[in-house]
């Protein structure tokens, strides 16, 4: 009965193992904020996370039509897509109406706009990993635990990516929180930028790195979390004394 739900509806599994690994880490996320967000506004940013990827993929498609030879171009121009489109999205669903109402909640909430964004990103690889009949063959079992090995590989990787570049524009944002408009500008604008070189550096070093390079360019990712960490407890001690 359960496969012949999959067959007629293989995208409710592609978005089941798109969306759990996600809400995983947004537990453990909520679980780091002493003031929890509201629930409709955790909802919302998350959603505004996963709208920005259907904006995303006709503007890369763009980038990938002009620049398909030029790999530097073509993954700076999606990073820059993908890092604006998180951050605009989650601007005005929640920053910009002050429901950030201390410096570690701009962390929290471009965080939620990035775990949207890579459950849907992450749907939609594990729905096209999908063979249009698969299910409907002897083999279907094996395809959906290959597509869920390959699916959350994946997952790890993209949600770790986008976790720390979001949050890195959060922490500009944050240490910039008691400061003049002015400076919080700035601050943003380089938190933008440091979301767009660590994204554009990642996707290289995948593409163009050797297969025995992988661990240490995950492992680096898992640094740069290790670090995010203790940003993030940095931010949650910061007052309007302080700066």
């Amino acid at each position: 009965m359960f496969l012949n739900f999959l067959q007629n509806y293989p995208f409710v599994l592609a978005f089941i193992l798109g969306l759990t690994p996600a809400l995983v880490w947004l537990w453990f996320w909520l679980k780091e904020d002493i003031h929890p967000e509201p629930a409709r506004m955790v909802t919302l940013s998350f959603l505004g996370g996963m709208v920005a990827v259907l904006f995303s993929l006709p503007l890369e498609k763009i980038v990938y039509h002009f620049f398909q030879n030029n790999d530097q171009i073509s993954f700076l121009l999606w990073a820059i897509i993908e890092e604006g489109l998180k951050f605009g999205f989650v601007y005005f669903i929640a920053l910009r109406n002050k429901m950030a109402d201390e410096p570690v909640d701009d962390i929290i909430y471009l965080i939620i706009s990035a775990l949207g964004f890579v459950a849907l990103e992450n749907t939609f690889f594990i729905f096209s990993s999908f063979d249009s009949n698969f299910l409907l063959s002897g083999v279907g079992p094996e395809k959906i635990i290959d597509t869920i090995i390959s699916g959350n590989l994946r997952f790890l990787g993209a949600s770790l990516l986008h976790t720390m570049a979001s949050a890195m524009i959060g922490i500009c944002m944050a240490l910039a929180y008691y400061k003049n408009a002015e400076t919080k500008k700035i601050y943003t604008l380089a938190g933008i930028l440091i979301a767009v070189v660590l994204h554009t550096a990642f996707n290289l070093f995948i593409i163009n790195g050797a297969p025995e390079d992988i661990f240490f360019i995950f492992g680096t990712v898992w640094a740069g979390i290790v670090i995010l960490l203790l940003l993030f407890e940095k931010v949650k001690h910061i007052t309007a004394i302080q700066t």
